[in-house]
Formats: structure tokens, C-alpha cells, sequence
């Protein structure tokens, strides 16, 4: 699949720059005819005498060397990609902004080809806002943004900002080169995030949903040729371009807009984490500290999941999640019939790195049929990539 690709890595200063040898060696072992060039930060990580060794070409630091020009153009429309791995957050800022004071830079902001950012840092780095704007910038301009992932940092903290595996990014590249539309002509409805249900002006009963898995699974059904929207909950992450979104609130807004655009769809994948009760009455001011204990009566919220079943046609697919911390199989087996989904996705609490807030996923797929599909925890992204391709096989 790779065999007599071209792909560029750009190393920048980061503790994560010693994982590109790992992935030189498996996209060599591929097949990838691969090329490097390093900002001189990131020497000190790794020298570039040991990635010139493993890709078979010189490691290019510098845009003049012993009075000769090193042509950036040239590097920018040779490769099939470029790779920005690790990608610090100080590059990260220069890239965004159209700073050209390096190699690296200048063949990034010469390039003709896709750029794949793979971002490594500390997590306050991660998630200060001028980071964060800074990746919203870069990936309006088109470039692809690798998920950090979450564990121990160089810092000795555990957070999100580690650098996707080399083996993910394997995956993610070899993916990105089957350039595989079997979705092409199908619409496809995602629900994602939490939904909010208001006690009063201020406060609102929620979940810890960030809505990621939903809309990984948006972006890879894009990437296939699919007319996607995404019914996306109060969510903070960022949602590619060219994808539908219908922002909601409630789960009684989730449902009505899933419910409406049911009918035209082919393919439903219920991935939010819908509030399962809601409360009946809402405070229009804000609830006062009185008591010593307040009570709050609920009633349960409409079911989105089990009404699509119902609405259901035998030219449509159904997908649902389950996410149980008890006797997760049978509930996901029970949730099939009661809801008449063709899968339901399993999700455990009990399984490390899975479920809400993190940037992996551990998952179970079970069919109609009772059939049994178990995945090793992986990025979301990668998760998605599962999801999509067992519904197709089946």
C-alpha cells in the first residue's frame, strides 16, 4: 500500500523526536522512500546522523550549507506528504502564523502536498488557548491534526499532549493513501457530546462527554465520501470542515433533530451521551442555598435511539453505544433487541483510557446476530476506523 511513497518528516524540538527513529524503520520496512529535515532544537533530542542511518538520505537542518541553497520548493513538491513529527508547540505557533525562520518552516509554508501535524507537548502547553488557536488555525488551512493522546508526559505529569504512537501513525497514513470513498453517496446522521439539562438559569444537570469519539467517527465517514451531519451536544472540541453540524443543548433538541433527519439517512450512529432524565420543572432564577437538603424531581427524557428503531426501514443501518460499568455484555446484547439497532458499540468504564474525556477508546461491537467484535484500546480516531469498517463488512 505504501510501497514507493514519498513522505517527508519534519522534526522539531521535542523529548517525543526519539520515537521517529521507531517510525523511520516500520515506513522503511513499508516500503516509504523517506526524507528528513530537523530544526537544530530538535538535534538535541536525537542526532541527525542516527535518522540520516535509518532513512538512507542526509538529514537537511539548514537552508545554506557551505554556501549552497538548500531548495525547500523542491522538498515541498517531492514528497507525497510531510509528516511535522513531533511537532512542538513553539512550531506549532510559527506555522500558524506564516514565521519563516528555519528549514523546516520554509518547506511547510512551500509546500503543494497534505501536511499531517503530529502535536507533542506538555498538557497546560496542550490546552492553553493560544495553543489551541493556533490548531484550529492549521487545520482551517487544511492540514490534517494527528490526536495527542493521553499518559505520562516528560514532566512526570499524566495528561493529554503525548505524541500519537508511531505504530497509530502507520495506520493513519496508510489510511490516508487508500483514499477508500465506499461511502461515497450515502448520508450519514452522528448525535455526539453531552446534552445539558437546566435546573435554572445557571446550573444544568451534564456528563463528561467531550463529544471526541462522535466526531472522529464524523470526520473518517467524510473521509470516505459521505454526506455527514453531525448533531453535536455542548462541546468544546474542534469539528472539521465540511461536515454538517446541528448544535443542541437538551436532550429533547438532540432528539427532534435526529428524529427529522432520519428519514433521508443511511447510516445513524447514536454516540452521545444523552441525558436519561431531565428535570420538570426549570427554576427561572437561579436556586437560592436555604435548605439543608433540596430535592429535585426528574422525569425520563424521550429515547432517541429506540425511537429511530422504531422508525426504522430495512435500507437503513442503526449504530448505538453502550457505555456500562456492570454486566456490560448482556446490557449491550438487551440494548440490540429492545432498540432493534443493527450494532451496538460496548464501552466499559472498568477498561483503562476508555470512555469519557480521553482521547482512546477500548471498544466491543456486537451485531444483530449476537456476533462479537473485540478491538484493542487504540485512538479514537482508530477506533472509528474499526467502527466503520466492521458495519460495512457485515
Amino acid at each position: 500500500m505504501l510501497k514507493e511513497k514519498k513522505i517527508l518528516i519534519a522534526v522539531t524540538g521535542s523529548i517525543a523526536a526519539y520515537k521517529i527513529a521507531a517510525l523511520v524503520r516500520i515506513l522503511i520496512k513499508s516500503g516509504v522512500e523517506v526524507k528528513i529535515v530537523m530544526t537544530k532544537a530538535a538535534t538535541q533530542f536525537i542526532p541527525a546522523l542516527t535518522l540520516s542511518t535509518l532513512c538512507k538520505n542526509e538529514v537537511l537542518q539548514d537552508l545554506y550549507t557551505n554556501d549552497a541553497w538548500t531548495n525547500h520548493v523542491m522538498l515541498g513538491r517531492w514528497a507525497d506528504i510531510i509528516l511535522v513529527a513531533p511537532a512542538s508547540c513553539n512550531t506549532i505557533a510559527k506555522m500558524a502564523n506564516g514565521v519563516c525562520d528555519n528549514l523546516l518552516l520554509a518547506v511547510y509554508l512551500s509546500a503543494t502536498c497534505p501536511v499531517f501535524i503530529a502535536p507533542a507537548m506538555d498538557e497546560d502547553m496542550w490546552l492553553h488557548q493560544s495553543t489551541q488557536k493556533n490548531i484550529l488555525l492549521l487545520r482551517s488551512f487544511g492540514n490534517t491534526i494527528l490526536p495527542v493522546t493521553n499518559g505520562e508526559l516528560a514532566s512526570g505529569l499524566i495528561g493529554e499532549g503525548r505524541m500519537m504512537e508511531p505504530e497509530d501513525m502507520l495506520l493513519y497514513i496508510e489510511h490516508y493513501f487508500q483514499k477508500n470513498k465506499n461511502l461515497e453517496g450515502k448520508k450519514v446522521l452522528i448525535s455526539a457530546g453531552p446534552t445539558h439539562e437546566a435546573l435554572d438559569p445557571v446550573r444544568f444537570i451534564g456528563n463528561k462527554s467531550s463529544g471526541k469519539m462522535g466526531i472522529a467517527l464524523a470526520e473518517e465517514c467524510k473521509n470516505r465520501g459521505a454526506e455527514v451531519t453531525l448533531v453535536l451536544g455542548p462541546s468544546v472540541e474542534s469539528v472539521p470542515v465540511n461536515i454538517n453540524i446541528i448544535r443542541v443543548n437538551t436532550a429533547a433538541e438532540m432528539y427532534d433533530a435526529c428524529v427529522n433527519g432520519f428519514n433521508e439517512t443511511d447510516i445513524a450512529i447514536m454516540c452521545a451521551a444523552v441525558a436519561d432524565y431531565s428535570p420538570v420543572i426549570i427554576s427561572q432564577e437561579k436556586i437560592k442555598k436555604k435548605e439543608e437538603t433540596l430535592f429535585v424531581e426528574l422525569k425520563k427524557t424521550k429515547d432517541i435511539l429506540k425511537q429511530l428503531g422504531q422508525l426504522k426501514t430495512d435500507k437503513q443501518i442503526l449504530v448505538g453505544f453502550a457505555l456500562e460499568t456492570a454486566d456490560e455484555e448482556n446490557n449491550a446484547i438487551k440494548k440490540i433487541k429492545d432498540k432493534n439497532a443493527d450494532f451496538i458499540i460496548l464501552n466499559s468504564l472498568n477498561d483503562e483510557g476508555a470512555g469519557f474525556g480521553y482521547s482512546t477508546n477500548k471498544i466491543t461491537i456486537f451485531d444483530k446476530a449476537f456476533n462479537k467484535f473485540s478491538f484493542e484500546i487504540k485512538s479514537k480516531e482508530a477506533v472509528a476506523v474499526d467502527i466503520i469498517n466492521t458495519i460495512l463488512k457485515i
